[in-house]
């Protein structure tokens, strides 16, 4: 097996490998679901049920993690433990779907998080080896001071997890970034990819090496944060189609325009975008778009549908939320979507929730291409894909022409590093296999 035959890499160490009887396995996923105290969408939750019952049917005990939010702030380097980015919604959740007792721990708590793990967690421990309770469940591993720390602490951080358990197993695909408890821990246990992190890479597969035409559509609120992956997907595409913030300043770009809320220097960085596509033509206009006087809402006379057509350089432009459902219409657009064999979506078209029919419409737009693998990437996307087509999303969940990534930000990464097997803590998981193979 290889990468490009679209199958995992032989190198990677999977779950399926591993002697989970009567063991403890430290589990690190992404259940990074929580807004303000309640699990605002439990599909990453529910992709890890898989890796999960695995563990209990392999006679496996479980310590589970997570992170939740940004709970470090980055100008102070503090981290504060509110209940907004708390554990606890996500372990009811799972209390209610699986029926099963899990425990969570309590730490001291100081002025910037949680020191470590403490003595105060062996009773749990003895508990769960006894089988006296189903399963622990960490706190928010960005609370403790090691997770993103440096030196020392973070050294300790993921000695002091490795010592809660036998085996560590990853089904974090989005947690690309490699910290104590998706790349240092590989170093000091026995690691393993869980069955949604195999069928994440194994997608990604198929939009690095696509079915031809493969079309993209990316969107995104700044244009300087996307430019790495942009010019990756760019690349890799046969067409592109551009939403958000990352369009407008590719008009203003191509155009001399200006538009509210775009910066001179995105504007400039997005020129040699332009001047690439001038001879290779594979960015596909949206031609309607909506031109709003305020951010403050959809409100009936400040916003106004207007076309490309009439651009002329050096005109100016209030604040453009939206792509008119009009413009998918358009024959190019048509033709190119309906005629794709891979469609890659990570884009929110317009500005939620005032905004929401040019997303509604790229969603049914894709559907109509019944033969076309679609996959769709990002948190923001899905939750859009969802809210905008209830309908269409039920209809489609086990669709085998549909899939959905539970990391757009990890999607984009590989794709600018042109292989799943680049990210940090996929590494970490094959590096530890070849140590334990030398032993």
């Amino acid at each position: 097996m290889d990468i490009e035959s679209g199958v995992l890499n032989k190198d990677l160490p999977v779950i399926q490998d591993a002697d989970l009887d009567g063991k403890i396995v430290l589990v690190r996923l992404d259940h990074n679901v929580v807004k303000k105290g309640a699990v605002k969408d439990p599909f990453r939750i529910d992709q890890t049920f898989g890796t999960l019952y695995y563990i209990a049917e392999r006679g496996g005990l479980p310590i589970l993690m997570t992170h939740v939010g940004r709970p470090k702030d980055k100008k102070t380097g503090k981290i504060s433990c509110s209940p907004d980015d708390a554990v606890g919604p996500i372990v009811e959740y799972l209390k209610r779907k699986l029926h099963a007792d899990l425990y969570m721990p309590k730490f001291d708590v100081t002025e910037n998080g949680l020191a470590g793990i403490g003595d105060s967690i062996k009773p749990a421990l003895d508990d769960l080896r006894k089988r006296k309770i189903g399963g622990i469940y960490l706190p928010n591993t960005r609370w403790f001071q090691g997770e993103e720390g440096k030196g020392i602490e973070r050294e300790s951080f993921a000695k002091q997890l490795a010592g809660l358990a036998d085996v560590y197993v990853n089904d974090a695909f989005g947690s690309w970034q490699p910290h104590a408890t998706t790349y240092d821990i590989t170093v000091h246990l026995p690691s393993y990819a869980g069955f949604l992190m195999q069928q994440e890479i194994e997608n990604l597969n198929r939009v690095i090496y696509p079915e031809r035409p493969f079309v993209a559509v990316v969107a995104g609120a700044k244009y300087d944060t996307k430019i790495g992956p942009l010019y990756a997907i760019y690349n890799k595409v046969d067409y592109l189609i551009l939403g958000g913030v990352i369009y407008n300043t590719y008009l203003c770009a191509k155009y001399g325009i200006s538009i509210q809320g775009v910066s001179d220097s995105d504007i400039q960085a997005a020129k040699e975008l332009v001047d690439i596509d001038r001879g290779k033509q594979k960015i596909v206009e949206l031609p309607y778009i909506v031109e709003s006087d305020t951010l403050e809402g959809k409100i009936e006379g400040r916003y106004r549908t207007i076309s490309t057509s009439d651009f002329r350089e050096g005109n100016k432009y209030n604040y453009i939320l939206d792509i008119d459902p009009r413009s998918f219409e358009d024959k190019r657009v048509e033709d190119v979507m309906l005629n794709a064999k891979t469609i890659f979506v990570n884009a929110v078209m317009g500005y939620t929730p005032h905004f929401p029919l040019g997303s509604k419409a790229l969603d049914e737009t894709i559907d109509k291409n019944a033969s076309a693998l679609k996959m769709y990437g990002g948190g923001d996307t899905l939750q859009e894909f969802k809210n905008l087509c209830p309908g269409l999303y039920l209809s489609v969940l086990d669709n085998s022409k549909y899939y959905f990534f539970t990391g757009g930000g990890t999607v984009l990464t590989a794709i600018e590093q042109g292989s799943p097997f680049g990210l940090k803590p996929v590494q970490a998981l094959i590096e530890n296999k070849e140590r334990l193979g030398e032993r």
